[in-house]
């Protein structure tokens, strides 16, 4: 008995230790998960509550780990009691680090029904909602991500033992993806981070016709844990070699990435021409020339456009959506080398010409001083085709007849020829959101018709891009920097 009872303690001290160490190793992915956070690329356009949401979640991880480690002792069963979820939240980062992922409105949460969906699932078991890891947009559609960290043969298809099964999750997810307008999602990605197993693709292949997902995601996660007060550094490697991704198509979109055929950009041609010649007017600015010579142009009618529906067209997405106030800071002569002159003009003369906007307009100056608009907004458009619609249309030539320059006039007049003009003609989704005071009707038909052409919309409208992701809807946007005109 006293050997048996030794065997039984060390055997105890085993495992104690063993869950000790399991125990500061996933502090240490919880440091790193917390840094990756921090260090989201903006390019996802992630909004402050996801991040927040993120945080809450691994600081409430390393709460539980530091529980656990400090009531090591007085754990019945040290060997089993280790359950965490960093895994699944590294994996969810993994996916907001990717390239192409943006427009990231809402993570880890349960997407809500509709009051009228509601109210007519009143039985339903899902009614309250189903829980998705990450909406965003992907080319242009709004996509949902369902992320599983789970070893491949604890994933059940039928369920079992309390488990509803993966079956039943996914059918839930995929009526839920169709039920609600705003939040409709074009498909579902299923991100299985540690593999699946052959026999439940199979079924999720037939039963739901999920195909291989398409775009490739990196294999490796770093992270970096500094230990002993900065002495040395843990590096932490997560590998993706054998996760599963899969896409299931939920619904038709509203629309297909749009293919344009314009025939021979013969107006870039000769604006080319005209630049390397020096035909074009100096007050031009060579900063417009330059970031006008970067985009794909391609000037049509509006006529013409009318008749190519995006649903019947596909192409890869090279059309990006410009609203008033991106425009007005393409052509404005703080953008166009004026910075100086109105620095030079006395204060008196400024606040007379620009009143209340005094102040607004010397931050926009000594920001472009510090970081040329232009500059920044070269990369943006590089190989895109601009489209406006015609309500923007209208409101910039209004605006710059009544307050551009001569020199503000003549850059509106060359950037409108080389945009194509699309009739206003916003996405269902975007028009089933109640018009408020913060969503109002003109800002949704401007957004709205970007997002029905699928391009993203460069904008300084960061207000209403606030309210929509208050929502919950994922919407791909592009933010700038304000500029106003300045009568040069």
């Amino acid at each position: 008995m006293a050997v048996e009872g030794e065997r039984r303690l060390k055997m105890r001290e085993s495992d104690e230790a063993a869950l000790a160490v399991a125990v500061e190793t996933a502090k240490k992915r919880c440091r790193a998960v917390i840094d990756r956070i921090e260090s989201l690329p903006s390019s996802s356009n992630i909004t402050i509550s996801c991040k927040k949401t993120l945080f809450r979640l691994a600081d409430s991880e390393m709460s539980f780990l530091s529980r656990l480690s400090s009531s090591l002792p007085s754990i019945p069963n040290p060997i089993t009691s280790l359950s965490i979820n960093i895994g699944h939240l590294e994996a969810v980062i993994h996916i907001l680090q990717q390239p192409f992922i943006n427009g990231v409105s809402r993570v880890c949460k349960a997407v809500p029904l509709s009051p009228a969906v509601k109210s007519a699932q009143k039985t339903n078991s899902c009614s309250k909602g189903v829980h998705v890891d990450i909406v965003c947009t992907l080319n242009g559609n709004p996509v949902w991500f369902v992320v599983s960290d789970r070893n491949p043969k604890y994933i059940s298809w039928n369920g079992l033992c309390g488990d509803k099964g993966l079956k039943k999750r996914i059918k839930q997810i995929v009526d839920m993806a169709q039920s609600s307008l705003t939040m409709r999602a074009s498909s579902i990605i299923l991100f299985f981070s540690n593999g699946l197993d052959d026999s439940v693709r199979v079924k999720l292949e037939d039963e739901f016709k999920a195909t291989e997902f398409g775009m490739e995601f990196s294999n490796f996660d770093f992270g970096f844990s500094e230990e002993l007060e900065g002495e040395w550094i843990d590096v932490l490697v997560r590998s993706y070699q054998q996760a599963c991704i899969l896409e299931i198509k939920v619904g038709v979109s509203n629309n297909v990435i749009p293919r344009i055929e314009c025939g021979v950009d013969s107006f870039l041609d000769d604006f080319r021409q005209d630049l390397s010649d020096g035909h074009i007017d100096m007050n031009l600015g060579g900063s417009f020339c330059s970031l006008i010579s970067r985009m794909k142009v391609c000037s049509l009618d509006v006529k013409y456009l009318e008749s190519v529906q995006p649903e019947n067209s596909s192409s890869e997405a090279d059309l990006i959506n410009f609203d008033t106030t991106a425009l007005i800071a393409l052509v404005s002569g703080i953008s166009n080398g004026s910075t100086e002159k109105l620095l030079a003009t006395p204060e008196s003369e400024l606040r007379r010409r620009f009143k209340s906007n005094f102040e607004f307009l010397i931050t926009q100056v000594m920001s472009e001083i510090q970081n040329p608009l232009h500059v920044e907004l070269g990369g943006v458009i590089f190989g895109k085709r601009g489209i406006i619609c015609e309500s923007v249309f209208s409101e910039f030539k209004e605006l710059v007849s009544m307050c551009g320059g001569a020199s503000e006039k003549l850059r509106a007049d060359y950037l409108i020829k080389c945009l194509m003009i699309v009739p206003d003609n916003p996405s269902a989704r975007i028009m089933s959101l109640p018009t408020t005071r913060k969503l109002a009707l003109k800002n949704k038909v401007v957004f709205g018709t970007g997002d029905y052409w699928h391009a993203p919309t460069l904008t300084a409208n960061m207000a209403f891009v606030r309210a929509i992701s208050q929502t919950g809807m994922s919407l791909f946007t592009i933010e700038h920097r304000p500029r106003a005109l300045t009568g040069d």
